[in-house]
């Protein structure tokens, strides 16, 4: 059963704060996957589309977004949530190591390896592997990787006996892989083989509304663990929380919110100010077009598109004018119905639009 908290407001008087729907949040999906907004309801509803099939799926967002949290959602509600879930941090692994870390090696195969071992894609034989970071894997890497993505076949290091393996694929990046590939340092055939579902998660600034739902699941988590029961939320608790910009995500959420908890006295649940005070007086970024706060932000990105012929990602794309990641762009786009289309030919600004500045982009 959810909790139901009372906010303590400034002048000391209290009302309910009546987390109940959470119950069904949860019920809907994982116990981490937590929210109401819109863009996580349209999220889930992509995940529930693709889970039961067996396509490639690649996961894009920020660092600390909860795409591994994503990737375990596809698996479960899969027809091989019975089967291995194998994630792999392509981040962590050496290039030197990469083939035995993955495909296996036999005995003998280099000084070392004393027996033979099963690689991650043999563990993962039936069900879904997991390669995190993908684009942080160096050129010569992707090259190793790209025949058993093609082929679902490997040989194991020191052997030619080919292996075969029947594994779903899902990959995950918080860089702008479209940008690595047009900069060379990521393979376009390993991209657009990765690139047959894309699935963005949201960042965290771009759904504050699912924030107070977010902060009782992990106040009953971190409570849960130090022997802690909370009645009251202080209600510029939530405020503060919602006025951040949060650019570490969910991740950098469940720190300040562990803390508190650590640091609580009492039944009343606040956060420090000061934790976040000074990062909300940072000044906004800003990006080479000029300077109007007043301008929305259909027209920013019309400018954008307009003077960039319509590309998004690039050194030269709309992306790159507007300083914001080529994700969160796609999703303003789709949210403002903008037709990108419209702009492939319009290049050196022939839309007849204003020069304006990016400040007027919440992009904070």
């Amino acid at each position: 059963m959810a909790s139901t908290y009372t906010i303590t407001t400034n002048d000391e008087t209290t009302a309910n704060f009546n987390f109940s729907r959470l119950a069904q949040s949860r019920a809907d999906s994982t116990n981490e996957i937590v929210g109401e907004s819109a863009l996580l309801q349209s999220l889930l509803q992509q995940v529930g589309l693709v889970a039961p099939t067996d396509s490639t799926v690649l996961i894009l967002g920020e660092t600390g977004t909860g795409k591994e949290l994503i990737a375990r959602e596809i698996h479960r509600l899969s027809n091989r949530s019975s089967r291995p879930f194998i994630r792999v941090n392509c981040a962590a692994i050496p290039p030197s190591l990469i083939a035995s870390e993955l495909f296996g090696h036999e005995r003998g195969a280099f000084t070392g390896a004393l027996q033979r071992r099963q690689g991650r894609f043999e563990a993962a034989n039936g069900g879904t592997i997991f390669l995190d970071e993908i684009g942080e894997l160096p050129m010569e890497t992707q090259i190793t990787l790209l025949r058993v993505i093609q082929e679902r076949e490997f040989e194991r290091v020191g052997s030619s006996q080919p292996i075969s393996v029947d594994v779903r694929i899902i990959a995950a990046t918080n860089r702008d892989l479209e940008a690595a590939v047009a900069d060379r340092t990521f393979r376009s055939d390993m991209f657009y083989r990765l690139n047959v579902f894309p699935i963005y998660v949201p960042a965290l600034r771009e759904r504050l509304e699912d924030i107070p739902l977010l902060v009782e699941h992990l106040i009953e988590r971190f409570a849960k663990r130090v022997g802690k029961a909370f009645r009251t939320i202080k209600m510029n608790t939530i405020e503060i929380l919602q006025a951040y910009a949060w650019p570490g995500n969910i991740r950098e959420l469940q720190n300040v919110i562990e803390r508190s908890v650590i640091l609580a006295e009492g039944d009343v649940f606040s956060v420090d100010e000061g934790w976040v005070k000074r990062a909300l007086r940072r000044p906004r970024r800003t990006a080479p077009l000029v300077n109007s706060i007043a301008e929305p932000e259909r027209e920013l990105i019309e400018v954008a598109l307009s003077e960039s012929g319509g590309r998004i990602s690039g050194p030269s794309g709309a992306a790159a004018k507007l300083g914001i990641p080529r994700q969160t762009l796609d999703s303003k786009i789709a949210s403002l119905q903008i037709n990108k289309l419209l702009f492939k030919s319009r290049r050196n600004g022939t839309l007849a639009m204003p020069q304006v500045n990016t400040e007027g982009l919440n992009v904070e």
